[in-house]
This record gives structure tokens, sequence and C-alpha cells, in this order.
């Protein structure tokens, strides 16, 4: 991803983690709590829905275990998890609510807790921030006397949030509140915008201080200390309900004796929930248990990053690669975050073309330490963690051509494969269900042996390698060579990716108990079947349970083998893959959206219809429902740029525009994540079409001219640069600059070690290795202590540097007030 500013920082969050299970849900006080109902968990931004599970059945205590992850493409104050009741005929409605303000969330980071439910408070339901400037002037009144003169003005709001899925039409009151007054005033109706724009002033006056009118001395004027400790100035955002009860949005207070000194104060400020919301007993709702991890990179100038990168894209080069920096990063996380830390690695090496020798060299190094043949790549390690980021990043693809119809036909059926005897229920045949698990086995496993013409030629290029490393280390084992490969693509790949679909994006939801189930009796047969081709004979029969052997004698062990060996072959030889020039057709992505017509030149709700958008590597459809005939197809080679569309254009949030040589499509998905997700997904599967346009206009073409540049020529060049794309040999969405501050993260927040890491290789230096305690170098892998010795010192300098980078930005923007770091305004 190309850096778009040279000067600006990035602000990247995201946010992962797992809506686990909920207990005894409702209120206590009920007779039946919610046991004849079933519940959903959604999660907001402030008040926009951005997730939402699937529906769970009828239990005061649902197991949910779904998992979650989105980059947060707003800035956002609240982070709300709630938990609904469905009904059949009636609306749903809220049990309860987690809120965690931002700031609080990396006190949660990456551990599971469980929160006790809120009540759902409509008045404590805000988003958004408002603009202010307060002043005091001195008067002379007709009489003589001088008074003080409090001048407001509201200058503007930002993010307040959509009602019934609309922009608001907001106004502001501002009251000045004392022990012994209540003045308020009103802004005018703003229509139809999240951001209004006011810029109305307003005066309070209030004789505090009396003078004669020779008065003039300005410099020297104070409102009193102790008037001035009592006033404040409360302003309460509303939307306009026209015929309807007006909305409460949110509220600020900012005490009057901020103005001492004839000071001028401006500044931004968060809205709050109302002062006065009643609070419930924390266990009256019941709790929710949630794993979540926030995280926020603060990405700076690309150029600030050159120094790391180089240090981390010269690690394959580097002898022995545990003398690396990226062998030392994953040496001293491996205790504080496994080896999470190698993502950005993978991906950083990944996109300059230099992961295949990086993982060969530490494949080689676990090569090394491996004593028998049949532990071969078994272990959770540096080398099989890279390999696994590897694939997941680059086989997707590979994935949803593979598997994804097979288990949409699994999903789909949901017909009962339980094979185990005592988990048998009332009425099961256990010879129907072996016949109906044997199917899908069969399916599965036809569909990953002859799938290697579809394998990405990266993961052909490791297996290979791996397969050449371990004949090798083991040649008096003529099986290791095919077990280096398939304790990956079999053990690694597919079987995880049947077991857990969602997590891999092939299904939306965590599988119900029954369908998981299936897939686990597929994953442990898909890995059984898939070692075949690597072990002996007399390995085969050695499984635990003996209703799994007596499956396994359906399977023809000779054919199987042939089949397992063939495909291994296929992806792992020394023959280069040429293409057929006929690239299978997957989806990427599809989902409900709201569709404006093409080409229409007027503003109007009719305009816009519910329509399934689906985008696969080929073409980009609509259909009027899911399943239906396409109403219209664009193939992809025809999209000349995605991108953003201003929500001036038809006042609407979340917009965005396909660009065609013809007319724009525009779409507006259902929520801001839903719309970072489709111009992501677009963006990548056009972004090496020739003629992309260098810029579009930000907002639409009615009523005789662009909104954006007023330029009446509806065929005028674009009035803003597009988004920059960098071409690639996978067409991968990868920001090296991201996944730098990420390792600069990492190896901050582990100095301790990475010291501990050196005083190790100057102990080793000195003493070669033999005279200190052996406990001070077991946790780290130092072949060479001077040249790791050597790596470590020229990581400090260049983390020194880098942080140094840091301070400077931040000290440019932590001051509190501005748009990037409102104030946190006082309740009642």
């Amino acid at each position: 991803m190309a850096e778009e500013d040279d000067t600006k920082i990035r602000i990247l969050q995201s946010l992962r983690g797992k809506i686990c299970e909920a207990k005894n849900l409702g209120p206590s006080s009920g007779p039946n709590r919610l046991r004849d109902l079933c519940t959903f968990c959604t999660i907001s931004l402030d008040q926009e829905e951005v997730y939402r599970t699937k529906v769970y059945e009828k239990s005061v205590s649902p197991f949910y275990g779904e998992d979650f992850y989105f980059e947060i493409p707003r800035p956002f104050q609240c982070l709300s998890f709630y938990v609904y009741t469905k009904s059949m005929f009636q609306k749903d409605q809220p049990v309860g609510k987690v809120a965690i303000r931002k700031d609080d969330l990396y006190k949660y980071s990456g551990k599971e807790n469980w929160f006790h439910l809120q009540p759902v408070d409509p008045h404590s339901e805000v988003q958004g921030k408002v603009h202010l400037e307060m002043k005091l002037n001195e008067l002379i009144t007709e009489t003589g006397t001088i008074c003080q003169q409090l001048v407001v003005q509201i200058i503007a709001c930002q993010g307040l949030p959509l009602i019934s899925g609309q922009n608001c039409d907001p106004y502001a009151t501002v009251t000045l509140v004392g022990p012994a007054r209540s003045d308020q005033k009103k802004t005018k109706v703003k229509k139809k915008t999240s951001d209004p724009q006011f810029e109305e002033t307003f005066h309070f006056e209030f004789p505090q201080v009396t003078r004669t009118s020779s008065y003039k001395a300005r410099s020297h004027f104070q409102v009193e200390e102790e008037d001035i400790e009592k006033l404040e100035i409360k302003v309460e955002l509303w939307n306009n309900g026209n015929l309807a009860q007006d909305v409460f949005l949110g509220e600020t207070r900012v005490s009057v004796k901020i103005l001492r000194n004839d000071h001028v104060h401006r500044a931004w400020y968060l809205l709050q929930p109302k002062g006065n919301g009643t609070k419930s007993k924390p266990d009256d709702l019941g709790s929710l248990r949630l794993n979540v991890t926030y995280t926020e990179d603060n990405v700076l100038p690309s150029a600030c990053y050159n120094a790391l990168r180089n240090l981390m894209l010269k690690s394959p080069d580097v002898k022995p690669i545990s003398a690396s920096a990226a062998h030392v990063l994953g040496d001293i996380c491996r205790e504080s975050v496994g080896y999470e830390a190698l993502l950005p690695v993978v991906r950083l090496l990944l996109h300059h073309n230099r992961l295949l020798t990086f993982l060969t060299g530490v494949a080689a190094l676990e090569l090394e330490n491996t004593q028998e043949a049949n532990t071969i790549f078994r272990g959770n390690s540096l080398a099989t963690r890279c390999i696994d980021d590897m694939m997941k990043i680059v086989g997707r693809s590979y994935l949803i051509v593979t598997l994804k119809p097979v288990l949409n036909e699994i999903f789909e059926s949901n017909k009962t494969c339980e094979i185990d005897p005592i988990k048998l229920k009332e009425g099961d045949n256990v010879e129907v269900n072996k016949e109906t698990l044997q199917g899908y086995v069969q399916k599965v496993f036809t569909s990953i042996t002859q799938s290697s013409s579809s394998c990405p030629p990266l993961m052909c290029d490791v297996f290979r390698s791996l397969r050449q490393l371990a004949s090798k280390r083991f040649p008096a084992d003529p099986h290791v060579q095919y077990s280096a490969v398939s304790s990956f693509i079999f053990l690694r790949f597919f079987a995880v990716t049947v077991l857990s679909p969602h997590t891999f994006q092939l299904r939306s939801h965590h599988p119900d108990p029954e369908i998981s189930r299936t897939l686990t009796l597929i994953s442990k047969t898909i890995q059984s079947l898939g070692s075949w081709g690597s072990l002996s004979k007399n390995k085969l029969s050695s499984f635990k349970e003996t209703y799994m052997y007596d499956f396994f004698k359906l399977f023809q062990e000779d054919e199987c083998i042939e089949k397992v060996k063939k495909f291994l072959d296929e992806i792992s030889s020394n023959v280069s893959k040429e293409s057929s020039g006929v690239e299978d057709l997957f989806v990427l992505k599809e989902g409900e959206v709201h569709k404006r017509a093409q080409g229409r030149k007027r503003i109007g709700k009719k305009n816009f219809k519910k329509r399934w958008l689906r985008v696969t590597n080929q073409e980009l459809s609509y259909h009027k429902q899911k399943g239906k005939e396409a109403l219209c197809i664009i193939p992809v080679k025809n999209i000349l740029g995605v991108e953003k569309l201003d929500e001036s254009a038809f006042n609407r949030k979340n917009m965005f525009q396909v660009i065609l040589s013809e007319k724009p499509l525009y779409v507006q998905a259902g929520n801001c994540v839903e719309a970072n997700g489709w111009i992501e997904v677009l963006s990548q599967v056009s972004r090496c079409n020739p003629g992309r346009l260098s810029a579009f206009h930000l907002s639409a073409y009615v009523s005789g001219s662009w909104f954006c540049c007023k330029e009446a020529n509806e065929n005028a060049p674009g009035c803003k640069p597009c988004t920059a794309t960098v071409l690639a040999n996978i067409q991968l969405d990868i920001d090296c600059d991201r996944e730098t501050e990420r390792i600069f993260s990492f190896f901050s927040s582990n100095l301790s070690r990475l010291q501990k890491m050196e005083d190790a290789c100057a102990g080793m230096s000195v003493y070669l290795g033999q005279q200190k305690e052996q406990e001070e170098y077991s946790a780290f892998t130092i072949q060479d202590p001077k040249e790791t010795f050597r790596t470590i010192t020229e990581l400090r300098s260049v983390l020194e540097d880098l942080q140094a980078h840091h301070d400077l930005k931040g000290a440019l923007t932590d001051e509190p007030g501005t748009i990037e770091n409102p104030i946190v305004g006082k309740t009642a």
C-alpha cells in the first residue's frame, strides 16, 4: 500500500476477539427469566452496529463461541456488546449491554473477562463530538453599570448517530446553568447530516460586578471566584422528530471558571450520556464472557521506517538465521505473545519477495534439532508458525475453490453424522450416520487431492524446499519427504479449515453443535487420510477410538495412499506449474446493500433499492435477492476505481462508488466496517486493471453539476486523487509501514527480554558459552553469539531512533481539545 502523505500520521485501528458465552440472562426478578426466548449478540462502534452473531437456542446461559475480526475505519468513543432476545412476532428487545470506553480497552486486551450486563437506557446511547468556543465580554449598560457577557459559539458537531438508518436532523440547545438560573437558547435544525455546521453564537448576561462608566481597564477585569465556580454551560444535541418525539443525542457540560482572566476557550468535546441516568444492580441482567483485543497503530511517514524495514528484510541472508532480526523478534516474544509477532514479519517479507528464503532458513534450523523423522514439524515452533501464517495469507482463494462448495453443502443439509455409540441420540441410526459421514469425507478428500492445479505457487515452492530439506536430514527414511509436506497441507491447512471454517472466512458464523461435531469427525478423518501417504503400513491402524478404526475400514487404503502421494508430489515437485489461462471462479464477498439506480439525475429515496451484491475474482454482480439471477454483471476488468463517496451526495453514510467507463455504481453498505470491506475486496480484485483512474469525484453528479467541485461538465476529470495502490505478484493488500510499526511495537514491549538476550550473547562470547548457568541461554536460540550480539546492537540503535520520531510526532497531536484528542466533557 502506497503512503498517501509524507508528513501525516495514520491512526489504524483493528479489533479481534470472541463473544464466548452468557449466563443468567434476563431480570432476576422475572418468573421465567429468558428460558423461552432465543438470543443473539451484536457489536457496535458507538451506536453503529458492525457485527451480529447467529440467533442461539432458548437458554438463559447460551454458548455463542463466535470469533470476530475487523478493521475499524473511523474514530469511535465506545465499544459496546448488546444481548438481544429474538421473537417471531415482536421487535427484537435488548436484554442488556457491555460498554467499554476506547481508553479502557487496553485493560482487557487478549484476556477472557466476565462482564455484568448493564441496562440499555436510550439516554445513555450517545456518540459524536461538538466544537465550542466560549469567551467573556464586558458590557456597559444604558444606566452606566458594567456587566459580564458570556459568548458561546456552537461551531460544529461530528459523528452524530444515524436515526433509523438515516442521517439525523440535529439541533443544539445551549443552557447557562447556575444556582438560581437556567437560561436556554437553541440553534436552527440542520437537515440530514451527522456532521452539522452550526456556526451560531449565543449571549448570556449576568451583572456580577458593578463599575462606573469611566472604567476601561479590561486587563484588570475578572469574574469573582465564588460566582464563577457555580456556573456552567450545558450543550445538548437533539434529533428533530418533526411529528414524533425529539431524540436525545448527547450532551457536554463546561464550567465557566475555565474563562478566568478574560480567556477565550475553543475546543472539541466528546458528547456524554445524560447525567441522571439510573443504574441497576450489576447482577440484575446476567453476564457476558468476552475476549477483546484492540490494536491501534500510529503509523508514521514511510521514511521513518526505512532503517527497521531494511534490517528486517536482511534477515533471510543472515548466517546463521538465528542471528537475524526476524528470528530475534520471534525469540524474545515467544513467552509474552507466543509467535504472534511473526505475522507482520511474514507479511513484510512476503510483500518484498523475501519470504521463501527466510522460511527455508528457519525450517532448516528446526530440522537440525529434530531427532526422529516421525516428529517432523509437529510442534508449535517459529518455523511452523511462519509457514502457517504464509498459508493463511496466500491460500485463502485456494481454500475457497477447494473446500467452500462442499462445506456449504454440509451446512445446508445439516445431516446427523454421529458414529460414537456413547453420543448417539434416541432414534439415531449409526449405519445411516456412518454412510452420510463417509460421503462427506469422500467429497472433501476428493476436492483436496484433485486441487493441485489451484495450489498457490509460493506454497508449492515452500513445500518443495521442505521436501528437499527433510530428505537430506533423514536420507534413510523414504516416507519423510511426504510427511514434511503433509504435516502442513493436511494437518495445519485443510484439516484446521474444515474444523473451523468461520476462522478462515469460509462461513460467516460459528457452526451449531451438531454441525461442529460433523466437522470434527471429518477433520480427524482427513488428517489421518492425509498421513497415509507418508506413514508405513504398520502405523495405519493406531487409532485411539474403536469407532474411528471401524470407520476407516470403509476406505480403500492402497487407493487413498496413491492419491495422497500423487497430490503431494504435484504440489511439491521440481516441475514448475504452467497456468492453463482459465481461472476458477470463486466468490470473494457477498451481502445485502442499498444500490442507487445508475444514471439517475435527481436525489430521492425511491432511487435506492435493496440488492444482493456479489463479488467474485472475475465479476461484480447484483441481484434482487440472494440466489436469484443477476440483474447486472460487471466484469472486474472494467472497474476503473473504487472509492468512498461523500455522504453529502445523497445524505447517506457508508457509501462507496465503483467507477466505470459509463456511469458509476453507487452503493450504501450496512455499516462502516461493511463499507470498508467492500472497498477493500473490490480494490484488490481490480488493482491490476489497465486504465485505472488517477483522480475521481468525491461526490455525485446530480442536478446538473458535481457536488464536490461544482463542475457542470459530467465528463470532467476527477477533483481528488484516487487511493494509491501497489502492483504486486500476488493480489494482497499489505501495508508495509503498518507492518513495520507493529514489529516496532513488539520490540518495544519486549525490551527487557531483548536486554536478557543481549546479556546472554555477551556472556557466551566471553565464556565461550560454557561457564555460565545454562538457564540464562535456554530461552533463546543463540548459535553465533557475536553475530547475534551485533544484530541486537543494531536493533537497539534503530529502535531508539524510531521511538524519537514517535515522541516528536506524538507531542504535536497530544494537545487536548483538538479534533484528534477531544476533551471528555463532564456530566451532571
